[in-house]
């Protein structure tokens, strides 16, 4: 639909923990679920989470145009700023 129409798409997804699937010195090993078939249904796919405080990442997990990265911003009343240090 979102190619027919043009339009973007998001699809949420659940991750799960994986202590045997990564080094042992990761502190936070985790893992989405659905394989293949999530990872070939998304073009770019994002892991959010929580930051410090009021704080939220968003780090580019997987995209064909865009670098590995991370971006901090925060959630307010106003909609979503730019994270205060």
């Amino acid at each position: 639909l979102s190619e027919e129409f043009n339009v973007a798409c998001v699809i949420t997804n659940q991750v799960v923990s994986d202590p045997g699937g990564s080094a042992m010195f990761v502190q936070d090993a985790k893992k989405p679920i659905g394989g293949h078939i999530m990872a070939h249904a998304s073009t770019t796919r994002l892991f959010l989470r929580k930051g410090r405080g009021e704080q939220r990442i968003c780090k580019i997990y997987d995209s064909p145009c865009l670098p590995e990265s991370e971006a901090v911003f925060q959630i307010a009343d106003g909609g979503i700023i730019d994270a205060k240090d």
